[in-house]
């Protein structure tokens, strides 16, 4: 359902400007996404020989907890602090998609060149400087154009990740995904998938506040230059907020319990 439309568009030399992105973007690959894992402290009864991720037991297989924590204990502790921490502030409403525009912003080739913007670059130009940009997502912010820079209220970096980054932010929530195959196979495939049908309907509602014209798609636009626009995006965002608390609770759930059994702080 996910991975087929897209394999099938690759091999025909073809891309989608929305569905695409996850796969494109993110570094987890279709055959990866596909392989379900029981996650960490789960007996595959009957079952042996599933890899060097595996011990076979008495009872089948289970994961080998200790030895991919023993190699990756610091990154799921970095990733608890970061989700954590995320969870901990309130979700800001404000921004209202302009980080898609900034990433167009006075430059004549765009990211996605087979679709044409919706409006011209000129009113693209004036929403920015009329609207200004408030973006705390370092991978949103290191996409935009040279001019756009400064026109950001904030100045994200990696490092300022834990400092940043907030529940309301679409691209925040879509990361949800990136950690959980980042911690995969140690949490659950079921989780993985969950964290991944979130970001799809994100990136959807990420496209349709862009500038771009994606109608032809099937992707209405939210107007995001208009207050009617606006007040549409930011309920979106707020339901992704509420959509992604759970989830991202889960996430950090499973990192506490991983670093508890492995004795880390």
């Amino acid at each position: 359902m996910w991975t087929a439309p897209y394999l099938a568009r690759r091999a025909r030399g073809e891309s989608h400007p929305v569905e695409d992105f996850l796969f494109v973007y993110y570094g987890h690959r279709p055959a990866r996404l596909r392989r379900w894992h029981p996650g960490a402290g789960v007996v595959l009864k009957g079952a042996c020989d599933l890899g060097r991720d595996y011990l076979d037991t008495s009872e089948g297989a289970v994961l080998d907890t200790a030895a991919l924590m023993g190699r990756r204990g610091p990154a799921v502790g970095w990733i608890a602090r970061l989700l954590a921490a995320t969870a901990a502030r309130p979700a800001y409403l404000g921004c209202f998609g302009l980080h898609e525009w900034a990433m167009v912003y006075k430059v004549e080739e765009t990211r996605h060149g087979a679709w044409p913007l919706r409006l011209s670059g000129k009113k693209v130009a004036e929403v920015v400087e009329q609207r200004g940009v408030r973006c705390g997502h370092f991978d949103a912010f290191r996409f935009f154009t040279p001019p756009a820079r400064p026109l950001n209220a904030l100045r994200p970096t990696r490092q300022s990740r834990q400092e940043l980054e907030q529940p309301g932010c679409l691209h925040t929530n879509m990361d949800l995904y990136k950690w959980a195959y980042k911690l995969s196979p140690l949490v659950s495939g079921e989780l993985v998938a969950d964290c991944f049908a979130l970001a799809r309907d994100i990136r959807a509602v990420d496209m349709r506040a862009s500038p771009y014209d994606l109608d032809p798609l099937g992707y209405r636009a939210i107007r995001v230059e208009t207050p009617e626009g606006r007040a549409e995006y930011a309920a979106e965002q707020r339901g992704f907020a509420e959509r992604a608390r759970p989830i991202r609770q889960r996430l950090l759930d499973a990192c506490e319990r991983l670093l508890a059994g492995a004795g880390r702080p």
